[in-house]
């Protein structure tokens, strides 16, 4: 991948940690972005970072991704800003954790939300976007990358909601691939232990940022995945840190 070219991204929670990471390696690329996140006034300077590092074009559109609105506005002006789309990148999530027992409903209603209903509304908002994007370069085709979890993979205790959502993303992915692969559309999961962001601050005292993966783990993993053919799919990555059994987050 040389340059961006015509390629346009749609990143969501783009605003800090990994969505920043991947929004900033795009940039460098010369991509079209379209951006989103709760912040507006964050948003707007990752706006002007974007394009000093080199996008293409930017737009910014704060939302909420529990706000099945705010979903639709986002993709729309995507929509009519750029037409087709060459990568969706769903990485906006709540991180919650606490057990069964007494797990608060609001709590788990809000996680199932953002973290798998507003995957679904994207990608079904998307695709047309997407078929066109991969119609315009068919050996490329085009990519949706979605951020979930080690959690998803491998149960952990008092991270039951939290894991199950990404559980039900990784399925939602795997189908998606069953179905449109061969539109040239691929997409892929990535499911990380903990990666030191604000995201995972909660638990320093349990797992030093010192021995979580680093944002650059997982933009690197998104720029691999974009350069793929539209032959190849790879339907979910787990990353594990180095000194564990590879099955905790």
């Amino acid at each position: 991948m040389s340059g961006g070219g015509n390629r346009t991204a749609l990143i969501t929670g783009a605003s800090r940690g990994i969505g920043l990471g991947i929004a900033n390696r795009l940039a460098q690329l010369g991509y079209s972005l379209t951006i989103t996140a709760r912040d507006a006034e964050r948003l707007g300077v990752v706006e002007r970072d974007l394009r000093a590092a080199g996008a293409a074009e930017v737009v910014s559109i704060a939302g909420d991704m529990a706000d099945e609105a705010d979903i639709a506005e986002v993709t729309s002006v995507h929509a009519e800003r750029f037409g087709a789309m060459t990568a969706l990148i769903i990485n906006a999530g709540v991180g919650t954790a606490g057990a069964i027992g007494d797990f608060p409903l609001r709590r788990f209603d809000k996680t199932l939300a953002v973290n798998l209903r507003a995957p679904f509304q994207l990608i079904q908002q998307s695709l047309p976007m997407l078929r066109a994007g991969a119609a315009t370069d068919p050996g490329r085709g085009a990519k949706i990358v979605a951020l979930a979890s080690i959690t998803g993979v491998y149960a952990e205790q008092g991270l039951a909601a939290y894991g199950a959502t990404k559980a039900a993303l990784i399925s939602l992915v795997a189908t998606l691939n069953a179905e449109e692969s061969g539109n040239g559309v691929c997409a892929t999961t990535i499911s990380p232990a903990f990666v030191n962001t604000d995201m995972s601050a909660w638990t320093h005292e349990q797992v030093p940022p010192g021995a979580m993966l680093e944002v650059d783990d997982v933009v690197e993993m998104v720029d691999a995945l974009l350069r793929l053919s539209s032959r190849a799919v790879v339907p979910n990555l787990v990353m594990a840190r180095a000194g564990t059994d590879g099955y905790r987050a």
